[in-house]
């Protein structure tokens, strides 16, 4: 079988349809009624700065858009420069890009601008450490729903930025069958019986199963892939073999820096990380005035 995914070789950017309504959600919680009561009684309402947004530690960079957006958000006049790409991989004390206009509007949007982009670009670095460790092996690496709610399409989004593959979005994009699915339904075989009869030329069928002969059960019904949970070494091995390229192989569970690589040499194609999202630390990114 052909592999199910691949590492986009161009990252699609967001568009900024999407993005505006989470940055100015994200303005309105801050704001609040007063709006930025620190910067109106210190700075003169006329007074503009220029200033740069910078790493403090090396990473993947994911999530300028947010920047941008957030600087338009409170003044639409602000000049603001990319100076990276989203999915570069810079130095600490790199500069990713320079803005210049009102410095009450900036000072206003800074907080945002930085937990936005700080935080699609931890995730985006912590993917890129898990694939370099698979970059040999055929892998890929891919993300879950186990996301921040409301940002889920800019942290997977910031996997991508990172070489990472995105799992389904939602719920209605994909089948996928779970432990509990299976017990609603008696049984492994039945429910991939059911999805089948259910499914719509298009739509993939996943099936979720903890054991060899669960693996084995949901082969004779042909699902597209099988997810192989909490599944040891020895046992992935065996489930490549007994599979044999009738369904696409994912293994979940227990994966993290130190076992990845050793998923990965057992053969099966996706291996899939909550911890991408549910787990990747900030990257520490600054706004100073330059």
């Amino acid at each position: 079988m052909t592999h199910p995914l691949r590492p986009a070789a161009v990252i699609a950017a967001l568009p900024d349809s999407l993005i505006d309504p989470i940055v100015r959600a994200a303005l309105a919680e801050d704001l609040g009624l007063a709006g930025d009561i620190t910067s109106a009684a210190c700075i003169d309402a006329d007074q503009e700065i220029s200033v740069a947004f910078a790493t403090r530690k090396e990473g993947s960079i994911a999530g300028l858009a947010c920047a941008r957006l957030a600087l338009a958000a409170m003044d639409p006049a602000i000049v603001f420069e990319a100076l990276v790409r989203d999915g570069a991989q810079v130095e600490a004390d790199t500069v990713l890009a320079r803005a210049h206009g009102n410095t009450r509007a900036i000072l206003a949007a800074e907080r945002v601008a930085l937990n936005l982009l700080g935080r699609m670009s931890g995730i985006a670095t912590l993917t890129r450490a898990y694939v370099r460790l698979v970059a040999d092996t055929g892998a890929v690496i891919v993300d879950t729903r186990k996301t921040t709610p409301g940002l889920r399409a800019l942290e997977k989004y910031a996997v991508r930025c990172g070489g990472g593959v995105n799992h389904r979005f939602g719920l209605n994009d994909a089948i996928l069958i779970k432990d509990n699915h299976v017990a609603a339904c008696g049984g492994v075989g039945e429910a991939v019986r059911r999805a089948r009869a259910a499914a719509g030329h298009l739509v993939k069928v996943e099936v979720e199963v903890d054991s060899l002969s669960q693996l084995e059960e949901a082969l004779a019904q042909g699902p597209d892939v099988v997810m192989l949970d909490n599944f040891s070494l020895a046992d992935l091995e065996t489930a490549v073999a007994l599979t044999r390229g009738r369904a696409h192989l994912e293994a979940s569970g227990g994966v993290n820096l130190a076992t990845v690589r050793a998923i990965a040499q057992t053969g099966v194609e996706v291996i899939s990380v909550g911890a991408l999202t549910h787990s990747a630390a900030v990257l520490d990114i600054g706004l100073d005035a330059a």
